[in-house]
């Protein structure tokens, strides 16, 4: 923990432009925020990467923004794009048609968002009674509140790298954010708060076999023995995300990448955030009970 300062500010760094990205643009929200046009198209194949990639393209080149394009059916597909009048309807149809000439539309209309106001609200809402419910039994199992409060703020660290980064990527590279990325957001903090308790657990140990110990040092011993097993299990899920990032398709793509960051933060997070807040509470903890005498 000698270099504890160096790894907040490292923290700093990233944190920083991510939320002066958010507080200034906020996020690209997709169709399922804001709503849209529900389209199906039927006789052409869209679960071949090169079909998809070809309507995808086609509807680049007539400034329309697809957002999801998915199979619903032997030689059937469902795009979700944003609101389109008829007239640019029908001229997207008539180059589809020119090129994959038994294509037909079945479906034209324009819907609401998938994830309405009300919904994230209560999203929102169970996201919270969520990080109490983990502080409660986190700062319960380890019989102290310093622990629970480490690791939710480590928990809160990793939601807002995500949070940031996408909110810049959104600014400058136009990727939205979908449900998908709400999916990604609740995944990371159960996997952040899940590495922490791991190296929690080991300072708890270590402490018990060496009580009257020095903190600091005890801590260094536990983050230093777990940091192999914790840098082993993240590297293989970081590997099989660079796969499916890299292998995958373009729908799912972002929600990989969401992952991605999620995972590194989180592990980055453990070590370096969590535990080092820790330290720093329990040194103040020692200071103030030296003032008292």
């Amino acid at each position: 923990m000698r270099y504890k300062w160096v790894y907040l500010l490292i923290s700093s760094l990233v944190l920083v432009p991510g939320l002066f990205s958010l507080f200034k643009w906020g996020f690209k929200p997709s169709i399922d925020f804001v709503g849209g046009t529900l389209m199906e198209i039927t006789n052409v194949q869209c679960q071949d990467a090169g079909v998809a990639a070809k309507v995808r393209q086609i509807f680049s080149e007539n400034n329309v923004d697809l957002g999801t394009l998915q199979s619903s059916g032997e030689k059937t597909c469902l795009l979700r794009l944003k609101t389109i009048t008829s007239e640019q309807n029908e001229k997207i149809i008539e180059v589809l048609k020119k090129e994959y000439p038994p294509i037909q539309q079945t479906r034209f209309e324009t819907v609401g968002p998938i994830l309405g106001q009300e919904l994230l609200q209560k999203t929102f809402i169970a996201a919270i009674l969520a990080i109490l419910g983990i502080l409660s039994y986190v700062a319960y199992a380890f019989k102290n509140l310093k622990f629970g409060v480490s690791a939710i703020l480590a928990l809160f660290h990793d939601v807002l790298v995500m949070v940031g980064i996408f909110s810049l990527l959104g600014h400058f590279w136009k990727v939205e954010i979908d449900t998908l990325f709400v999916t990604a957001v609740l995944t990371t903090m159960s996997f952040s708060v899940h590495d922490t308790i791991v190296v929690f657990d080991r300072i708890r140990e270590t402490l018990r076999k060496n009580p009257g110990g020095d903190f600091e040092t005890m801590t260094n011993k536990a983050v230093t023995e777990t940091m192999g097993r914790s840098l082993n299990n993240s590297l293989t899920i970081v590997f099989m995300l660079l796969a499916l990032l890299l292998l995958g398709g373009q729908t799912t793509k972002f929600f990989i990448l969401a992952l991605l960051v999620g995972t590194i933060s989180g592990t980055y997070s453990s070590p370096f955030v969590a535990t080092p807040i820790l330290v720093l509470w329990q040194k103040w903890e020692e200071r103030k009970r030296k003032l008292r005498g």
